[in-house]
């Protein structure tokens, strides 16, 4: 049964709000003792009994039977965490926070071919109004050399990946709900991160309760709230719509750096906000009209 994606304002608050859970993630990863992929690895495997209260079997078991591709959404999910962990070995957090929300390059025409989604003028010209005031709250931060060219291309790399789960989802959703989908998806997601680690990393154990707690608030917030209310909103909103908002992202880590590090709102700072948000509302109409239009 396929959903009736309507973006309201409501689901449009949420994805906003699974963004704010999903920035938390860099800042997990870089508090965490572990290796960056075996610190994926305890992300996803924590947040399989966090979800398991709220499974219904009976969806359960037709997901089993029907849904083949939650194994491809596994996999692109096990690339998306491999790239973006590992990145931050060999670049800054600013580009690779950047990088990683790139999405919409990948989620527009993909949706576009098909899911035959409509790309009118003003919902492009929001985008573009979205990626200059992303561009312009990162023109101070972001920084291109060749000694980070490795960890830039594993951050544009993870882009493209989220982008496929992102699209993944948003098929599935039609079907299944999104606590089902994060649930099987994390057993395969599993056996890749293990497949990478053996020849990679090696496997690493928390000792202690300094180095579980990062993995548990990784699992909980980035994991659960974060990719768990995503996973729900599309089933709800547009999947180009929502890519675009996930391109927002380094504005809500601009935000979690004025409350939690103290760092202060200059004038480039609230533009750049300003110039996101009015590229989003303009997507936002322009979605919303051509809903109404279809229905009319």
């Amino acid at each position: 049964m396929k959903q009736n994606r309507t973006n309201n304002n409501k689901y449009i608050f949420l994805i906003f709000l699974a963004i704010y859970f999903l920035a938390t993630g860099g800042i997990f990863v870089k508090l965490s003792p572990l290796p960056p992929i075996n610190t994926g690895f305890y992300c996803v495997l924590f947040s399989i009994p966090m979800l398991t209260p709220f499974l219904k079997k009976s969806e359960l078991q037709t997901l089993i039977r029907k849904q083949i591709a939650t194994i491809i959404l596994a996999w692109f999910l096990a690339r998306d965490l491999t790239l973006w962990n590992s990145s931050f070995s060999y670049t800054s957090v600013a580009n690779a926070n950047l990088l990683v929300n790139l999405n919409p390059f990948t989620v527009i025409p993909v949706s576009y071919f098909l899911f035959k989604e409509k790309m009118m003028p003003k919902f492009l010209f929001g985008g573009l109004i979205t990626l200059i005031g992303v561009l312009v709250l990162m023109a101070n931060k972001v920084s291109m050399s060749p000694d980070r060219l490795l960890g830039d291309s594993l951050s544009l790399g993870s882009s493209i990946f989220y982008a496929m789960f992102m699209i993944t989802v948003y098929k599935l959703r039609d079907s299944v709900t999104s606590t089902i989908i994060m649930f099987i998806s994390a057993f395969g997601t599993l056996l890749v991160l293990a497949t990478v680690i053996f020849f990679t990393e090696g496997f690493y154990v928390p000792q202690n309760f300094g180095e579980l707690w990062p993995l548990l608030a990784l699992a909980l917030v980035s994991q659960i709230l974060g990719q768990g209310l995503l996973a729900y909103c599309l089933g709800k909103a547009n999947a180009c719509l929502s890519s675009l908002i996930t391109l927002s992202q380094p504005v809500v880590a601009a935000l979690y750096a004025w409350v939690i590090f103290n760092e202060s709102f200059n004038l480039q700072t609230i533009i750049a906000i300003l110039i996101t948000l009015t590229g989003v509302y303009l997507a936002k109409t322009q979605t919303s009209t051509n809903i109404a239009q279809e229905k009319a």
